[in-house]
């Protein structure tokens, strides 16, 4: 796997799908979780097979190491991070994608550079850098409440509150998965599954860990200064960051588009994969 060297020296590693002689420039791609692997990604909707994706390791998953100081999963820290994988690249601009906290990861990091996105899509962000938690995820939950899954999946989110066991953490987790999908078949089981493998729970604690309402507020306003186009991506079955939080993205930056996706929860790219990669290919695509 291709590493590079960040700002403490730190060696970082990514991963590369798609061809090298592509025709289109590269897509940089951040997971969330936060703290999750970001395997979990997979080919977003058969998007590498147009272009690269360059999707790094975020420090303590996948092949990259832990932080030696627990303040470096801090998001704004991250973003650093990301800028030095861009001068490893030799990218003087590029395209951003970002999932779930993964979107968060790639506001601090345009908040911060504003000059080097070329276009930013948002998949399912939340909104607490909008410094508003929504409620239409509990909402979309409610509503699907006569589905076979509900009531396993009802119970195991209450229990997750309570659980510190990690085993028991990942039995309950997947029960409570269907949630986040627009249906629960069998290639949305096998995502799910994959999931408790994935965790990262340092490095989840520590996103947010250091980030007071000043960093928040100096981060929100620098979004202002975002002359990109960017894509909001939001699911109408997402009942984990819900609708309403992508719309509130939306609105603290200048050129942003909220596309709202018919039977899709908060993977996209597992529940329609063929729509989702449209939707992103012809934002990308567009002069």
């Amino acid at each position: 796997m291709p590493h590079f060297r960040t700002y403490d020296d730190a060696e970082l590693h990514y991963r590369v799908l798609g061809p090298a002689d592509a025709a289109l420039p590269p897509l940089v791609c951040l997971a969330g979780g936060p703290g999750r692997d970001a395997a979990y990604l997979g080919d977003l909707g058969e998007m590498a097979a147009h272009r690269q994706l360059i999707i790094p390791d975020s420090r303590g998953t996948g092949d990259s190491p832990p932080a030696a100081d627990p303040s470096r999963y801090a998001f704004p820290r991250l973003a650093e991070d990301l800028e030095a994988l861009r001068a490893h690249l030799g990218l003087e601009r590029f395209a951003l994608l970002g999932h779930d906290a993964g979107a968060t990861l790639a506001q601090a990091y345009a908040a911060m550079y504003p000059q080097r996105p070329t276009r930013l899509v948002l998949v399912c962000p939340g909104s607490r850098l909008q410094g508003e938690l929504t409620d239409d995820a509990r909402e979309i939950f409610e509503a699907r409440a006569d589905e076979e899954w509900w009531p396993a999946a009802s119970a195991a989110v209450q229990q997750l509150a309570e659980a510190s066991d990690l085993s028991e953490v990942r039995e309950l987790l997947f029960a409570a998965a269907p949630l986040a999908y627009g249906r629960w078949e069998e290639p949305q089981r096998a995502h799910a599954a994959a999931e408790g493998a994935q965790l990262g729970p340092v490095p989840r604690a520590g996103f947010w860990q250091g980030v007071d309402e000043q960093a928040r507020l100096a981060l929100l306003a620098g979004l202002a200064r975002v002359t990109c186009p960017v894509l909001v991506v939001t699911g109408d079955r997402d009942a984990v960051t819900g609708m309403r939080a992508g719309e509130l993205v939306a609105s603290s930056l200048p050129g942003a588009t909220v596309r709202p996706l018919h039977g899709v929860g908060h993977y996209p790219w597992v529940d329609e994969p063929e729509l989702f990669g449209s939707v992103v290919e012809d934002f990308l695509r567009t002069a």
